[in-house]
C-alpha cells in the first residue's frame, strides 16, 4: 500500500504471494551529497519465509533472494546506499551489495537478532541480542563493543549520523539515549507496556516513541515533548518524512498513523513565535501583547529567529521576515526542498540542505555556496557548522579532527587555504560575532571535552591552539561582544575576553566569572546567549534563564571604538577587579600603554606596571613597540621587528635578557658587533652563579678577547644616543610600524 501524502489517496504498490508475510520495509536513501540515486525509487521488504525482495516503486518484485532460517526481522540500507544488512531469527547479521548478492555474514549468534541500525560513517552496524547492545566494526578484526542496555529483550533500536546518539526500546517498558561509545545519557521511567519502536528524525533534533495505545515526541536528550494516546494497539514501526516535520507508525491494529509535529517554538528578546498549525506561525510580542498570524502556502519545515530576522523553510520556498514588519515578507524558491538547517548571523543567514551550503543575504540574494572535498552536508548540525560576518566554519564528518574555514562573501577557502587540524576529534565548533575579520576567533571542544580557542586567520605562520577551559559540556558566544560562556565541570563560567590568552596568560583567571552549576543537572544545553540573557536547557526540558554584569559587554563597545577614557571611567564606577583585568588585556593587544599601566595598577600587578614604566623611557618607537610585543610574549615577532629597523644592539639585549645565549651571540656574530658584550653578560652571569664555561662557541670566541666593562658601557650608551638621534631626525617615516597578532 502507498499513501500521497500531499493529497491522501490510496494505490496498492504490491500483491505478494498469500504465503508471505512482510516484516520490514525500508526505502533505498533519496540522495547522497547532493546527488540524485539512481535507484531512488525503490525499497527492501523482509519476509517471514527467510527471504528479502527487491521490489521498484510500481510494485515490481525486482529480486527475491534466500536470506536467513527463519523469518528475516529486519532489513537496512546505508546511508550512502551502497550496502544492506539484514537480520534474523537465525541470529545471524549478513551484509548485501545492493544488487542482492552476499558480501559477508558479519555475526551470528544463539538468539534472535530484532533489530540493526547502520552507524553513521557506514563502517559500524549496531544490532540486538537478548538485553545486550552490540556494535560491530565491518572491519574483521577491529574491536567489537558490547554492553547491557535493558532488563528486558530489546526491541528495536536507532542509530542517527547526524548527532551520533543511539536509541534502544525494550520489553523492560523503558527507552534509553546513549553515545556511540555506549555510555547511558538518558533512560525513561518504565512505561505501562513494552516499548515497540523507536526513530530519529532525519536531522537528530527529535525523536518518536511508540508503545500500546501510546505515541511520544522526545527532544535528543531523552525529555518528552508530547504524548498522544491513539486507540490503535501497539504501534510497531515508525518512519520520518525526509523534512521530519511528520511521521507514520504501523499499527497492531491494521491501522497506519501519521502525525504532524507542531507547537515548535522561538524566542528572541521580546518575540516569542509558534507553529500553530502546518502552515500557520502565530508571533507573540510580549511588551505590548500584539499577536500576528503568518500564513503559508506549504508546510513549515526549519526556522530559525535572530538578529532580527525570522527566517522560514517551507517545502518549496524560503520566507525572510523582518521582525519590523510581518506584513512583507521577502520570499525566494528553494531548488531541494528539504532544508536540514539554518543559521544566521548579523548580516545574512546560511541555509543547509541535502545538496549543499547556501549563503544568502536578508535580501533573499544567494552570496556564496562554499564546498570541500567529500561534502557531506546532510550530517551537519548547529554544533558542527558555525557562521560569523565575515567566516563559515565547518568540521569535516569524514576526519573529525579537521575543521574547514571559508570566507563568506566569496566561498573560497581562508588565508592559504589549508584547513585548521587538531590533535584530536572535535565534537563542537563557534565563531565568535563581533570585531574586525582579523580577529576572528573560533572556539571549539575536543572529545576529552576540552575548551580550545585559536584565530580563524592564518599567513603561513603557525597559529597557537591554545587550551582554555577543561571538561566544558556546552558553550556559546554573546551575539553583540566577543564573549564566551561555557559549562565547565559543574561551574557555569564566562569568558569575559577570551583574547587574553594571546596577550598575557597569567591574567586569565582573573578576566573570568564562575558560577555554581549544579542547580541546571546534569547534561545541561545552553540554547542562546542575547544581550547580558543566558538561556539553558536543563536535561529534563526544563528553561532556566540567566543575567550576567552588563558592564563586560559596555567595556567591549568603549574599546572597539577607541574610548579608553570612558572605559577606564567603567571601570572606576564598577570597582570590579575583573573588568580591570579584562580592561589590562584589552588595552595591550590594542597597545595603549597608559590605559594598561591603569588597570595593572588596579589589579595590583606591580611587577607589571614597572615593566611598562621601563618601555616608556625606550629611545624609539620602534624598541617600545618591540618591547610590547615581549610583554605578551611575542619574542620572535619582537626580535624581528628590531632586526627590520636595524636596531642590532636592541635584538641582542633582548636575547641576553631573555638568557637565550645561542641566539645572542648568534646575532653578534652574524653583525660582526657586541660579540665582547655578549660574552661579558655571559661571564658575569656564570660568575653570578659559580659555574664554569662549557659551551664550545662561547670558549671559541672567548679566547683572547678581554672583557672591559668601561669600554662596554660606553658602546652601548653609544648605541641608544644614536637610536635617540634616529627617531628625533625621522619621527613621522616610521610612524606605521604596528604588527598585526
Amino acid at each position: 500500500m502507498k499513501w500521497n501524502l500531499l493529497t491522501s489517496e490510496t494505490t496498492r504498490v504490491v500483491k505478494l504471494p498469500d504465503d508471505i508475510y512482510p516484516i520490514d520495509l525500508h526505502w533505498f536513501p533519496r540522495s547522497i551529497g547532493g546527488k540524485k540515486q539512481s535507484h531512488a525509487e525503490s525499497f527492501v521488504l523482509t519476509s517471514s519465509d527467510g527471504k528479502f525482495h527487491l521490489i521498484s516503486k510500481s510494485g515490481r518484485v525486482e529480486k527475491s533472494v534466500e536470506a536467513h532460517c527463519g523469518a528475516v526481522l529486519a532489513g537496512r540500507w546505508n546511508s550512502e546506499g551502497t550496502a544492506l544488512v539484514t537480520v534474523g531469527e537465525d541470529g545471524q547479521v549478513k551484509i548485501w551489495s545492493k544488487s542482492g548478492m552476499l558480501r559477508s555474514t558479519l555475526a551470528q549468534q544463539g538468539t534472535p537478532v530484532y533489530s540493526v541500525a547502520w552507524g553513521p560513517d557506514s563502517e559500524r552496524v549496531l544490532y540486538t541480542s537478548g538485553k545486550q547492545l552490540i556494535i560491530k566494526p565491518l572491519q574483521p578484526n577491529a574491536k567489537v563493543l558490547q554492553w547491557k542496555a535493558h532488563d528486558g529483550l530489546i526491541l528495536k533500536t536507532d542509530w542517527n549520523s547526524v548527532n551520533d546518539l543511539i536509541l534502544s526500546a525494550g520489553e523492560d517498558c523503558k527507552y534509553k539515549v546513549w553515545d556511540s561509545y555506549g555510555r547511558l545519557l538518558y533512560s525513561s521511567q518504565p512505561h505501562e507496556y513494552p516499548i515497540t519502536s523507536v526513530a530519529w528524525a532525519g536531522d537528530g533534533e527529535l525523536f518518536a516513541v511508540g508503545s500500546f495505545h501510546t505515541l511520544r515526541l522526545c527532544d535528543k536528550t531523552g525529555w518528552s515533548y508530547a504524548l498522544e494516546k491513539p486507540n490503535t494497539g501497539s504501534i510497531f514501526n515508525i518512519a520520518w518524512s525526509i523534512d521530519g516535520t511528520q511521521l507514520a507508525g504501523a499499527c497492531g491494529n491494521g491501522h497506519v498513523i501519521f502525525a504532524h509535529v507542531v507547537e515548535q517554538r522561538w524566542e528572541w528578546k521580546n518575540l516569542e513565535i509558534t507553529l500553530i498549525k502546518r502552515r500557520t506561525m502565530e508571533v507573540h510580542n510580549v511588551i505590548n501583547d500584539a499577536v500576528d498570524l503568518l500564513e503559508f502556502r506549504d508546510r513549515v519545515i526549519k526556522a530559525s529567529l535572530n538578529y532580527g530576522h525570522l527566517v522560514v523553510s517551507t517545502s518549496l520556498q524560503c520566507y525572510v521576515f523582518s521582525t519590523k514588519n510581518w506584513n512583507t515578507p521577502l520570499i525566494f524558491d528553494l531548488k531541494e526542498g528539504t532544508v536540514s538547517l539554518i543559521l544566521q548571523a548579523e548580516r545574512h543567514f546560511l541555509l543547509v540542505d541535502g545538496g549543499g551550503l547556501y549563503l544568502y543575504s536578508y535580501e533573499g540574494r544567494l552570496i556564496s555556496s562554499p564546498k570541500f572535498p567529500g561534502m557531506r552536508t546532510d550530517v551537519l548540525n548547529a554544533q558542527t557548522v558555525s557562521l560569523s560576518n565575515d567566516t563559515l566554519a565547518v568540521k569535516d564528518k569524514a576526519d573529525e579532527k579537521v575543521i574547514y574555514i571559508f570566507e563568506a562573501l566569496s566561498g573560497k577557502p581562508l588565508g592559504d587555504g589549508k584547513p585548521l587540524t587538531h590533535k584530536t576529534e572535535i565534537m563542537e565548533i563557534a565563531l565568535d560575532q563581533k570585531g574586525l575579520t582579523i580577529e576572528r576567533k573560533i572556539a571549539f571542544i575536543d572529545k576529552n571535552r576540552d575548551l580550545y580557542i585559536t584565530s580563524v586567520k592564518r599567513f603561513g605562520k603557525e597559529q597557537k591552539i591554545v587550551k582554555i577551559g577543561t571538561m566544558v559540556q556546552t558553550l556559546a558566544w554573546n551575539d553583540t561582544s566577543n564573549i564566551l560562556c561555557g559549562i565547565q565541570d559543574a561551574r557555569f563560567t564566562v569568558w569575559y575576553y577570551p583574547n587574553t590568552v594571546y596577550v598575557d596568560k597569567d591574567l586569565l583567571p582573573k578576566t573570568l566569572y564562575e558560577k555554581d552549576a549544579s542547580e541546571f543537572s546534569k547534561n545541561p544545553q545552553i540554547v542562546h546567549f542575547v544581550g547580558n540573557q543566558i538561556t539553558i536547557r536543563r536535561a529534563d526540558g526544563s528553561l532556566i534563564h540567566l543575567n550576567i554584569s552588563p558592564y563586560p559587554a559596555i567595556l567591549h563597545e568603549y574599546v572597539s571604538s577607541s574610548k579608553w577614557e570612558d572605559a577606564v571611567r567603567l571601570c572606576r564606577f564598577v570597582k570590579d577587579q575583573t573588568l580591570w583585568a579584562c580592561l589590562a588585556a584589552m588595552a595591550v593587544a590594542n597597545k595603549d600603554m597608559a590605559t594598561a599601566e591603569i588597570a595593572y595598577a588596579s589589579i595590583g600587578e606591580i611587577d607589571k606596571v614597572q615593566y611598562i614604566n621601563s618601555i616608556k623611557d625606550l629611545p624609539s618607537k620602534e624598541s617600545r613597540m618591540a618591547h610590547i610585543l615581549l610583554f605578551s610574549g611575542n619574542t620572535q615577532e619582537a626580535e624581528t621587528l628590531l632586526l627590520q629597523t636595524g636596531l642590532i644592539y636592541q635584538a641582542i639585549q633582548v636575547n641576553i635578557n631573555l638568557y637565550n645565549w645561542d641566539r645572542a651571540l648568534e646575532l653578534a656574530v652574524k653583525h660582526k658587533t657586541h660579540v665582547d658584550t655578549v660574552l661579558a653578560y655571559r661571564q658575569k652571569f656564570l660568575e653570578d652563579f659559580g659555574k664554569k664555561e662549557t659551551n664550545k662557541r662561547f670558549l671559541q670566541y672567548a679566547e683572547g678577547l678581554e672583557v672591559d666593562w668601561n669600554k662596554i658601557k660606553a658602546k652601548i650608551e653609544m648605541e641608544i644616543a644614536k637610536e635617540r638621534e634616529r627617531a628625533a631626525a625621522s619621527p613621522s617615516v616610521r610612524a606605521s610600524v604596528t604588527v598585526q597578532q
